[in-house]
């Protein structure tokens, strides 16, 4: 091409400097979490971390009773729960596809030292003069210094299918995205051909910069996690202070009390006791202060731990404890009292008293802390996982599964979430044809418009796939797809007709031109497709059903029917033919200037999914704002915005804006406005992410969709980030979910889904907390009264963790409700544990503790010593146990407002894990020896026990009953 021959690119030397002042033409990779860094992530979860201070304390106690049970359970039960996570979440990540590989060997044409030449694109450096044609993606960002009919597709980054690019400043798009002289990386050249001057690569690309924000770390707490997090605090302030009272109380009771006598004469000894509590005290504070300071905060006293406990380490402290110690030691020695010599402690009985209360004291805070927890959320999370891949949701972030449900706004792209990303024939009006029946037949009238699509088009369809996909202009390819769904092939029609001359479609002509020798016709034709401003200025005549008529007699009902489809933000074509003599001669553009006969026009869009506008109402209903972002035009956006069900004829200005209008406001003021916003439109990357960081201050828990590398830095910031199953590689890299059917309705799906699994660890909290109830007051009641625990190490070991795991997995296993998605969203600020949850539970507990308190006055009102024997410890443990089987059943329908007994034939996995939980019991009292300490019982005894305890659930479905009354 002889006027690209001015250009001379840059020299060896210029390549080489710009490589090293700008860098290479290379994306970096993102970086990837190692397996033990995405393990030790488990262990930041608030329970997990509280029950590893209650696994340290019971090894302490452990290590001096010689008995490993119970400690061996609860490092179990962490371990089970961190590592079932660990496997599931390293199990989904395995079926993406997460890797961004770009071909950075692809050849890309450049004129370097004055010649045309071929390089990869990895080689590509800023300066570089890059020509560039159909089909090719642009290797770099550049500035266009030429553009011949160039049309680029942007939708990875912008979600608009077809940009006109220019060189002409007139013919600038002043909405555009990007300036219309501009051309980005990972964009596609449509049609037309151009040169570009290269001003950025590699990350410095907005392909590249987008890509890098979608791998930044996102410090975004899951909605689960503060919930969880404030459940961790109330258990460990209970269980603290409960341990403190008992302390205190049995120390009180039996040694300043009992011991009155040998506290009076032996001062000095106490108060190197004293002393030596309360080193071990200061020594504790990284285990108290944070609790002190969590009591504060569930009062809504928010001060900050003081940084010295929280940063500071174990050792500094025990050391802290240490000189606390010898500090308060030092008016003992001046006092005339040794801490060195043996006599100036108290006596082996009182110290080991000391010692036994601390016990009893960590065995409270050991029993308040729900060891089953953290199993019963991650198998609930885990389960979810694999039953969502059934409804088309692969989540690859384990917490994704519950935070789709607490979300309150869903940020969506446009293109190719609401709608297909494909254009499509909305409408077609050629007026020789009946208004109702538009496809075109054999007759003269039919051979034109089909031939005319099929002939004077640069597009083509690809039939090589399941789904028959558009290659080159969309608009073009939807007219062939419109031919082909109506049963006619374009290929023979072009194959057929020969071609004698053709004007390609430049954004100057705004037309395309073809003339042939039909033979359906057998003439020449010369076929013109356009603007239909365009092409109907050419006009003389309209083709009409009864012939050829004045084309100004229709002209303004045409520009009526363009005016209508274009505020239906849709694009529209104009037809038109003229028959061409064999001896007339002339140009190709002198005869489409000799008077055209006007055929009609047709309506093309990219149409919403078919289920979107349902998938939005359910949404909405929800409770759930969704809120369009979109690089496309304002009049687009909101047309299809009306289309889903979200912009109304009430709306104003206020609730829609574009991006360089958001990007212009302060802070402050776009944190009001986006409360009211519906609709971004012309958004860029940044524009959506500042979005979803402004909804987050607000309190919002924001979902974002999206398919193209655009969308992947709100993706990746987002609370929970939904990519489609056919978007980029960044996207879904970016994502928490993909949308393996790119299905808006699978997002509602999710949301239920999520609902229904925080309903069920609502539930599972339910059911262990009245257990964790009743152990801790049977353990508080027995050590303040002095009477051992009627349950060995062993019996809460099966109680507190296998009992407990099979109960999680009963909950987790039940299905979905839809009945949730006529609630309201949760508020983050929303405690776990609501009243009526409260009320159940220690109801219940204090029942099942005043039920077992009294079988236990039962058991020994006749017996002298008050000794339990085998059989009553037996029996005691099992009612126990069958207490908590019962309560299981009201724990499943608790919240639901229906029976316990309802949907029991879908509900086979909680059936099979209930009658487990008995079986079990059976075999451990039957077999378990002295290991658990038992003795088998008779089948009366087994009968009276589980009939008894029945009365649990009878009463709570009677309560149920009487409430939906």
């Amino acid at each position: 091409m002889d006027q690209k021959k001015h250009f001379t690119g840059l020299t060896d030397t210029q390549v080489i400097k710009s490589r090293e002042i700008h860098g290479a033409n290379i994306l970096t990779p993102p970086q990837k979490v190692s397996m033990w860094k995405l393990f030790l992530e488990k262990f930041k979860d608030p329970i997990i971390r509280i029950l590893l201070i209650a696994a340290l304390l019971s090894l302490g106690i452990s290590i001096i009773h010689n008995e490993y049970a119970e400690t061996i359970g609860i490092f179990c039960a962490i371990f089970l729960a961190t590592g079932v996570a660990f496997w599931f979440e390293m199990d989904a990540n395995k079926k993406f596809d997460i890797l961004n590989q770009v071909n950075d060997d692809v050849m890309v044409t450049v004129v370097r030292n004055g010649v045309v030449t071929e390089i990869p694109k990895k080689d590509v450096v800023v300066g570089d003069i890059v020509m560039i044609g159909t089909g090719e993606e642009i290797p770099a960002d550049g500035e266009l210094l030429e553009a011949i009919s160039l049309q680029i597709d942007e939708s990875c980054l912008t979600g608009e299918l077809m940009i006109d690019k220019t060189t002409n400043p007139a013919e600038f798009d002043k909405e555009a995205t990007y300036p219309s002289n501009y051309v980005l990386r990972g964009t596609k050249v449509l049609d037309g051909h151009g040169i570009m001057e290269v001003k950025e690569v590699g990350d410095q690309t907005q392909y590249g910069k987008v890509a890098e924000k979608s791998t930044e770390i996102n410090e975004e707490e899951t909605p689960l996690n503060i919930q969880l997090n404030g459940l961790a605090k109330f258990i460990s302030v209970i269980g603290f202070s409960l341990a403190i009272l008992t302390f205190l109380t049995l120390f009180i009771k039996d040694i300043l009390f009992t011991d009155y006598l040998y506290f009076k004469s032996h001062l000095g000894q106490f108060y190197l006791l004293g002393s030596a509590i309360a080193g071990t005290a200061v020594a504790l504070s990284k285990v108290w202060v944070p609790i002190f300071y969590d009591a504060l905060s569930l009062l809504k006293i928010h001060r900050d731990i003081p940084r010295r406990v929280e940063k500071g380490g174990w050792m500094q402290w025990l050391l802290w404890g240490v000189l606390t110690f010898v500090v308060l030691c030092i008016p003992a020695y001046f006092a005339g009292i040794n801490p060195i010599e043996a006599s100036s402690w108290v006596n082996i009985d009182i110290a080991m008293k000391v010692l036994k209360y601390f016990m009893v004291a960590v065995t409270l805070i050991v029993v308040a802390v729900p060891e089953g927890l953290p199993m019963s959320v991650t198998l609930s999370l885990a389960l979810s996982m694999r039953r969502m891949l059934k409804t088309n949701n692969l989540v690859r972030k384990m917490h994704a599964c519950e935070t789709m449900g607490a979300a309150t706004v869903i940020c969506t792209d446009k293109t190719g979430t609401l709608t297909q990303n494909q254009m499509q024939v909305h409408k077609t009006n050629f007026y020789s044809l009946p208004a109702d029946n538009q496809i075109p037949g054999s007759n003269e009238t039919g051979n034109l418009i089909k031939e005319g699509i099929s002939v004077n088009s640069t597009a083509f369809l690809n039939h090589s796939e399941e789904q028959v996909k558009s290659l080159g202009n969309p608009t073009e390819a939807a007219l062939l797809l419109w031919l082909f769904r109506n049963g006619i092939p374009y290929d023979p029609l072009r194959n057929n007709a020969q071609i004698l001359e053709q004007l390609t479609f430049t954004t100057e002509r705004k037309y395309m031109a073809t003339l042939v020798q039909s033979p359906l016709l057998h003439k020449k034709v010369l076929y013109v497709k356009g603007a239909p401003e365009i092409v109907l200025s050419k006009c003389k005549t309209i083709r009409m059903a009864d012939g050829e008529l004045p084309v100004s007699e229709y002209k303004a009902a045409i520009e009526k029917q363009l005016f209508d489809y274009q505020n239906m933000a849709m694009r529209t074509l104009g037809f038109a033919y003229k028959f061409v003599d064999d001896n007339e001669t002339g140009k190709i553009q002198e005869l489409v200037e000799s008077g055209l006969t006007f055929l009609g026009i047709t309506a093309i869009s990219d149409p919403v999914r078919e289920d979107v506008p349902e998938a939005v109402a359910e949404c909405l209903n929800a409770g759930i704002q969704v809120k369009i972002v979109t690089g496309d035009t304002p009049g687009t956006a909101r047309e299809i915005g009306r289309q889903i069900g979200i912009w109304n004829v009430s709306d104003t200005d206020e609730n829609i804006i574009t991006g360089v209008e958001f990007e212009a406001l302060s802070d402050n003021v776009a944190l009001e406005r986006v409360r009211k916003l519906k609709i971004m439109c012309r958004a860029r990357p940044t524009d959506k992410q500042r979005l979803v960081q402004l909804l987050q201050q607000t309190g919002e828990i924001v979902a974002v969709t999206g398919d193209g590398t655009n969308d992947a830095p709100a993706l990746n910031h987002a609370h929970i980030g939904l990519s489609m199953g056919s978007g980029t590689s960044v996207a879904k890299e970016a994502s928490d979910i993909t949308l393996l059917d790119d299905s808006f309705k699978s997002i509602a799906t999710a949301v239920m889904w999520g609902r229904s699994l925080y309903k069920n660890i609502q539930r599972f909290l339910l059911f262990q907390l009245t257990i964790n109830v009743a152990a801790l007051l049977i353990v508080f009641i027995g050590s303040i009264i002095g009477t051992e625990l009627p349950l060995t190490v062993t019996q809460m070991l099966w109680v507190n963790l296998i009992m407990d795991t099979f109960a999680a997995a009963a909950l987790a296993s039940l299905p979905p409700n839809k009945d949730v998605m006529k609630e309201k969203p949760r508020k983050n600020s929303d405690f776990i544990i609501t009243p009526v949850m409260r009320n159940n539970i220690l109801f219940v507990g204090i029942s099942f503790v005043l039920i077992l308190i009294g079988y236990m006055i039962y058991s020994t009102w006749y017996d002298a010593d008050k000794i339990f024997s085998p059989y009553e410890l037996t029996c005691f443990f099992t009612i126990f146990v069958m207490l908590q089987v019962w309560n299981l059943f009201n724990a499943k329908a608790f919240g639901s407002g229906k029976s316990a007994f309802n949907d029991l034939n879908h509900d086979g996995a909680f059936l099979l894990v209930a009658l487990l939980i008995i079986i079990g019991q059976i075999l451990i009292v039957t077999f378990g020896g002295e290991v658990f300490r038992t003795v088998p019982l008779d089948i009366k005894t087994w009968a009276i026990i589980i009939g008894s305890t029945s009365m649990v659930l009878w009463i709570g479905e009677l309560i149920r009953l009487f409430k939906r009354k």
